[in-house]
């Protein structure tokens, strides 16, 4: 596949462009008077909001991602949202929305990670409790059905022990579900919950771990301790229980003509209502917010220090390789495991030492999303993007079927070049200062 960079682009993509661009430039300096206003995209957008002009032309413009754009069955979200600096280098967040619709469900998978990791370190925080830290050994008990324990080990390997950090380099670096159900096991279906809706992410749902658990089950979390290498008992939490259950904001939500169970198919559709729920304006807030804590009100940043926010861009940023982490030192995990905005899946393309990307993915059920931070210091530009599109052919959910290399993986990689190519020319007042996104994180 061609990228926009490597085909000869048309007349009329010049023209538009052009024409786009100078636009662009109109907004931009209106934009620099309004430079202390964030946009807070999940709660100033309409739910269904109009598509935005440039995004709808640079889609259009590419015959790649036309094809797919253009076509309801793909059930396609965008966000695209412009970085505009000032002369300090603080920026302005300026989102453009490509068929973005609260009231269409898609399934988050991995996405919901994310606020796991965060909220699990700002927990950590609130503890007070000194001895208890992000390396400090965990154990996992059981105390009701579909729990798995993980008993207290002393640390004969750093990178294998059961501690806080290393479930989120687990979850971070490769996408790994067993790290997620020890952290969502940490912080209690409700408590979780109740935080993201203090945080104003009150439509945000993450009611299941990933394991075949009903929802009674998952209602239930196991009890939690942190010890010294010696076995010493630090801290002590107990199994806990959300009296109240959780449904989708949405109402009932049924996806398919039919799925697959028990390895049959049933042609009924799927049932997503109780199923976890997270929108796509949220989740990209959600980056933002631990990206640029400072472009948030105070009263919606997370309780995290310095150290945690340059842990957590570490691991966004890190493929497996680079990461230093031994457990993902072997070929299975290449540089591009979990780029999809730019690399799709390609196992043979390495990442550019000129560009960083900052992201979390979601890949289940025919659902696929990319939420990604582009830092491009080849260009000195940046910019924000977002994408879901549903790729099931046959729309039979758990069959297996689904068109993620053919379809999928190959449109994200495409949409990622295609924003990055018109960020590299869109005119600035002001080039960001990117020091920050590559300078080496200092992580204590």
């Amino acid at each position: 596949m061609k990228t926009p960079a490597q085909s000869r682009p048309s007349l009329y993509y010049i023209i538009g462009v052009s024409f786009l661009l100078a636009i662009t430039t109109l907004l931009t300096l209106a934009a620099e008077g309004h430079l202390a206003r964030t946009v807070r995209v999940s709660q100033e957008m309409k739910s269904t909001p109009e598509d935005s002009p440039l995004l709808d032309f640079l889609l259009k413009a590419n015959p790649l991602l036309k094809r797919v754009a253009t076509n309801p069955r793909y059930e396609l979200q965008i966000i695209y949202t412009q970085i505009n600096r000032d002369a300090q280098n603080r920026p302005t967040f300026i989102p453009h929305t490509y068929h973005l619709n609260s009231r269409q469900y898609f399934n988050p998978a991995s996405l919901v990670k994310l606020p796991v990791v965060a909220l699990s370190l700002e927990k950590l925080n609130d503890l007070h409790n000194p001895a208890v830290t992000r390396r400090t050994i965990m154990a996992t008990g059981t105390a009701f059905r579909c729990q798995t324990p993980v008993p207290f080990a002393a640390p004969a390997d750093s990178d294998r022990t059961a501690t806080v950090g290393n479930y989120i380099k687990r979850m971070l670096l490769v996408s790994d579900n067993i790290a997620y159900n020890r952290l969502y096991e940490f912080l209690g279906q409700r408590p979780l919950n109740e935080r993201l809706a203090q945080l104003g992410y009150p439509n945000a749902r993450i009611t299941r771990r990933f394991a075949p658990c009903d929802t009674a089950a998952n209602r239930h979390t196991n009890p939690i301790s942190f010890h010294t290498p010696q076995g010493d008992t630090l801290y002590k939490q107990p199994a806990q229980f959300n009296p109240v259950p959780y449904s989708s904001p949405l109402g009932r939500v049924l996806k398919g003509r039919a799925h697959q169970a028990g390895g049959r198919i049933i042609s009924e559709p799927y049932d997503f209502t109780t199923a976890n729920h997270l929108p796509l304006p949220d989740i990209t807030h959600l980056l933002q917010s631990i990206l640029f804590p400072e472009s948030v009100p105070a009263a919606q940043r997370l309780h995290l220090a310095a150290t945690d926010y340059a842990f957590l861009r570490r691991y966004l940023h890190a493929t497996p390789h680079e990461s230093g982490f031994h457990p993902y030192t072997s070929a299975r995990y290449f540089d591009a495991y979990k780029k999809y905005l730019y690399y799709g899946r390609n196992p043979d393309l390495s990442q550019q030492s000129t560009l960083r990307i900052y992201n979390i993915v979601g890949m289940s059920h025919g659902f696929l999303a990319d939420v990604a931070y582009f830092a491009d210091s080849l260009h000195q530009s940046e910019f924000l993007l977002s994408a879901v599109l549903y790729v099931n052919q046959d729309n039979i959910i758990n069959d297996g079927a689904y068109e993620y290399e053919t379809i999928g993986q190959p449109f994200l990689a495409q949409l990622g070049h295609q924003i990055r190519q018109y960020e590299s020319q869109r005119p600035r007042q002001h080039r960001p200062n990117l020091t920050e996104f590559f300078a080496p994180e200092i992580i204590r």
